[in-house]
């Protein structure tokens, strides 16, 4: 049987699907069109924003660091470019199959995989990490002809930091670093404006000038927009701003003179600092051993890092900021002005010194070689007499004493642009009572008040405090902050300004008191424990000779250097001032276990008097009798300042390099001129 369809109710159903299909289609289109329209037009700004910033890469320029210079525009440290294999360890599948095929193509030594190692530990994924610096050529050009085969490996043409003296005034330069995590972390709470400052930056100031002046040397990163292609490989640049270099640093240190201290010091242990007390500046700051800041720009290796911290003569301590001493002698001029002020001694009062003096059954003694008898303050101070200042001690009581010394800067950090400064200790109850925890420490007993009258006891300081100290009282109570950077220059608009420090004021002293010291450290030259060492200077000098206990002795054991261990005999001190009259220059030193003050420190500060004041440099043999702990007064015909090269400067490869001289003529004033220092005394 046939089945008859209904023509009329098919075509019904086909125009309903009909319909429908042109429903959906003109919805679909209208879904199109609404979203054309949101893209187009309501969401265009927004994403063609996007659109630019996928096209449009913005890569920070590093601006070169700072030079910084001494006195007379000396290039005590600038930069370099050189070639670096860096591994990115994101884009590696194995790092350590990477760096043995690439061992192939370029030298990487063992030291180099291990400063990798470190450095990716402190470094994130996503960053390039050195695995090889300053590459030849060669080993470029060898790279580049295999580039393919190291996915994730590239040579970046880097600026490294140089320091072309090496070891001289490494204490004083500091040195640069990679930015480990610790830092990384503190950045996070600077100002938006510093962080961004820093971005592309991988080196930060670790030490000394690098360190304390690191926003002027730094600079201002600029920027550079880059056009992309969707694999992102730069196309073209399209416009960029122009990093700012930092500013050059000017010091007050003369780096020759710096040399020569250090040459003076031979091997031996010490510090040096010598101040201008009119003014605060500081014109050498010697720590000695040294050590060579280029090991630490790109990563120091283990070998040189284990020498350097595990070594007992502790190259890395900067002896002259952070090393505190007893000042043993050279206490008794600040101890004898206290006295004056307080009015516990008139210069008249005469003291009987038999060699010992007695308190609560202990027997406090003198050097044997001491001459003893009846003793004024200015032959006390003279010859030394630690009977005389034992007896003064006792009279003041350590709370008088710390009262009098605070304001000439013992016990506190001087203020010196330098992070890292110590403040050593100067002795009170109260300190020692909130420094020690049994309640048997915590009380002061009198006997211990005793032998601070000679710079022992409790009593430690650095040099730095010393020298400072020593200029306010030579200056009549001037104070002053003292400062390595003289001037700060704009690379850009070579403008110079002088950073600012605050304003001490002054300490309100007889003139009579302060004479009074000048001239007993005077006669000290004259006919005292330095006389010897001055004899025939053409100028007049104040000094004052210490030998101060590295350890302690019982009360009847006998001192005898060459029973002790070298790190158990006493250190050697020396402080100075020139000329008498008008003091230019005021100085702390100390050598190490190196006996009589005389003997090893004085003979030191004459060579620096000689140099600052007269222009005048010592001859070889001389030097050498001074790093023996032999020397007395200069021997052998002295040079001219000037008619000295400066010390050696190598490039970062190991070559000579030529004088480098940065605004020399503006600062030629600054040398000594030995016809205008000449002083009969």
């Amino acid at each position: 049987m046939t089945e008859l369809k209904n023509l009329e109710v098919e075509l019904s159903r086909f125009r309903l699907r009909l319909w429908a299909a042109v429903a959906f289609v003109l919805f679909c289109f209208g879904l199109l069109v609404f979203r054309l329209v949101t893209l187009q037009v309501v969401r265009h700004e927004q994403l063609a924003t996007q659109a630019e910033s996928n096209r449009i890469a913005v890569v920070p320029i590093v601006p070169n660091r700072g030079l910084i210079v001494d006195r007379h525009g000396m290039v005590l440290a600038n930069n370099y470019s050189a070639y670096t294999l860096e591994i990115t360890p994101s884009k590696v599948k194995d790092v350590e199959a990477t760096i043995d095929a690439l061992t192939e193509i370029v030298d990487i030594q063992p030291r180099d995989r291990r400063r990798f190692k470190r450095l990716r530990e402190e470094s994130k994924s996503f960053e390039s990490i050195p695995i090889r610096t300053r590459l030849s050529d060669e080993e470029v050009a060898r790279f580049t002809a295999q580039r393919y085969r190291f996915p994730g490996v590239d040579i970046q043409a880097r600026l490294f930091r140089h320091y072309p003296y090496g070891e001289l005034a490494s204490h004083v330069l500091g040195y640069i670093g990679r930015i480990n995590q610790r830092e990384a972390k503190a950045m996070e709470d600077w100002p938006e404006e510093d962080q961004a400052n820093y971005r592309g930056t991988e080196h930060i100031g670790k030490l000394g000038i690098e360190q304390s002046y690191e926003r002027e040397l730094h600079g201002i990163t600029g920027v550079e927009e880059v056009e992309t292609s969707a694999g992102g490989r730069a196309v073209r640049r399209l416009r960029s701003t122009p990093a700012t270099p930092g500013n050059t640093v000017h010091l007050s240190i003369d780096i020759k003179l710096q040399g020569l201290i250090e040459r003076l010091y031979g091997n031996r242990r010490g510090a040096l600092v010598a101040i201008d007390p009119r003014n605060g500046e500081v014109l050498a700051f010697v720590s000695k051993p040294t050590f060579d800041p280029n090991l630490f720009v790109d990563g120091i290796d283990t070998e040189n890092w284990k020498e350097l911290n595990e070594s007992a003569d502790k190259p890395l301590l900067n002896r002259a900021l952070r090393g505190t001493y007893p000042p043993g002698s050279t206490y008794k001029p600040f101890m004898a002005l206290a006295a004056l002020n307080t009015g516990k001694r008139s210069p008249s009062t005469i003291i009987m010194d038999n060699g010992v003096f007695l308190f609560g059954g202990h027997r406090f003694r003198s050097p044997e070689n001491e001459r003893g008898g009846a003793m004024d303050m200015r032959r006390a101070i003279v010859e030394s007499s630690n009977v005389y200042f034992y007896s003064l001690a006792n009279e003041m009581g350590v709370d008088l004493i710390h009262d009098q010394m605070a304001p000439l800067g013992f016990g506190r950090q001087t203020g010196i642009d330098l992070k890292g400064e110590v403040s050593g200790i100067l002795p009170s109850t109260e300190w020692k009572r909130k420094t020690y925890r049994r309640p048997e420490q915590k009380k002061w007993y009198a006997g211990e008040t005793i032998s601070l009258g000679i710079g022992q006891g409790y009593n430690n300081f650095t040099m730095l405090q010393i020298a400072s100290a020593l200029g306010t009282v030579v200056s009549d109570g001037q104070r002053y902050q003292p400062r390595i950077v003289r001037e700060i220059e704009n690379v850009v608009t070579r403008e110079r300004r002088i950073p600012e420090r605050e304003a001490l004021s002054p300490i309100k002293f007889q003139a009579g008191h302060t004479g009074l010291i000048r001239e007993a450290m005077y006669g000290v030259t004259q006919q005292g424990t330095s006389t010897r060492v001055f004899m025939g200077a053409g100028y007049t000098s104040g000094g004052k000779t210490g030998t101060a206990q590295a350890v302690g002795l019982r009360q009847n054991e006998k001192y005898v250097a060459s029973r002790l261990e070298e790190y158990r005999r006493d250190h050697s001190l020396y402080e100075a001032f020139a000329p008498v009259d008008a003091p230019r220059v005021a100085l702390a030193v100390i050598v190490e276990n190196a006996g009589f003050g005389a003997a090893a420190a004085a003979p030191i500060a004459r060579r620096v008097l000689d140099y600052l004041l007269l222009g005048l440099y010592p001859s070889e043999e001389d030097i050498a009798l001074v790093q023996q702990g032999k020397g007395v007064a200069p021997i052998g015909t002295p040079r001219r300042v000037e008619d000295v090269p400066l010390p050696r400067r190598m490039d970062a490869f190991g070559a000579d390099v030529p004088l480098t001289v940065v605004g020399a003529a503006s600062s030629a004033a600054a040398r000594p001129t030995p016809a205008a220092s000449r002083e009969q005394p």
